[in-house]
């Protein structure tokens, strides 16, 4: 992490007046959390999954949950449970702590499932998940647009054929086999309502932020599916706002914008977010 891009990192956060976080897969690493980078890496969190040779792209499909809804809920359920018992690690507190410090306040655009931001104490309305939420359900044919939580939802799963155990999650209104109301690949049984109506929160949002003030914290978004990336670079611009991107393998960036080859922990305690001064900036 070169000085001088630190320096102007540091000057452009102590004097942001509004901060919007974008958070890819990367974010969740520093938790213990993998980030399915790659077939190896995804069947090194799923050995059951590399014996039956199904890379994450094949698994994370609508299909399953029509011709396998066992082995569909339990790669999901063994999701669910992970990420309810991961504890978000302290770089979701510090940005937290940054975001209430500033006048214009913030907000968060992640393609990540996992919640851990609300875990973390952000606001739900301060939230936007682009590809949904493994905390929430839909139907899998789907029979309605409903979404409903899953917080009484416990999937019991082999770790051995990793298979979900009767009973499954059901459509309380048709009776077929409930789903994850995350964006799959190759999915047109999407039911989007809820993220369609946090991305409109977070334009409203935007459209209220001073443009000389915004600063945007991007954290291990990559560009195989550059959702994050692309909300970044295309909102730094339209608000001639400082973009920060960490990713400590696709650190580049736009010109006149600042990329740190970095975790998120090492950058931003690098960056003094870890540790700001008593006004909640860094140093």
């Amino acid at each position: 992490m070169p000085d001088e891009s630190v320096r102007l990192a540091r000057k452009a956060l102590q004097e942001a007046a509004a901060l919007l976080v974008c958070a890819g897969a990367g974010m969740g690493v520093d938790s213990g959390l993998p980030d399915f980078r790659g077939n190896e890496g995804f069947w090194n969190a799923y050995p059951p999954l590399a014996r039956l040779g199904l890379s994450f792209v094949e698994m994370a499909n609508p299909s399953w949950f029509r011709r396998d809804p066992e082995l569909a809920w339990g790669f999901y359920g063994h999701r669910l449970h992970l990420y309810r018992e991961t504890e978000p690690h302290p770089g979701f507190a510090a940005l937290l702590r940054l975001g209430r410090s500033l006048p214009g306040g913030f907000f968060v655009f992640t393609s990540n499932v996992d919640g851990q931001f609300q875990k973390a104490g952000f606001p739900e309305e301060s939230v936007a998940e682009c590809h949904g939420s493994i905390h929430h359900l839909q139907c899998s044919r789907p029979c309605s647009p409903s979404i409903w939580p899953a917080d009484a939802t416990e999937i019991l799963v082999n770790e051995d054929t990793f298979r979900a155990a009767p009973p499954l999650p059901l459509c309380p209104s048709c009776g077929e086999v409930a789903r994850p109301n995350i964006l799959m690949f190759g999915d047109w049984a999407w039911v989007p309502d809820r993220s369609s109506a946090q991305e409109e929160r977070l334009e409203s949002w935007l459209d209220r932020v001073d443009e000389s003030g915004l600063v945007i914290v991007e954290i291990g978004a990559g560009t195989a599916v550059p959702t994050v990336r692309m909300l970044s670079e295309r909102t730094a611009a339209r608000l001639h706002a400082t973009l920060i991107r960490i990713n400590p393998r696709e650190p580049q960036v736009p010109r006149g914008q600042l990329g740190f080859a970095a975790s998120a922990i090492e950058a931003m305690d690098r960056l003094g977010i870890l540790d700001p001064g008593p006004d909640g900036r860094p140093r």
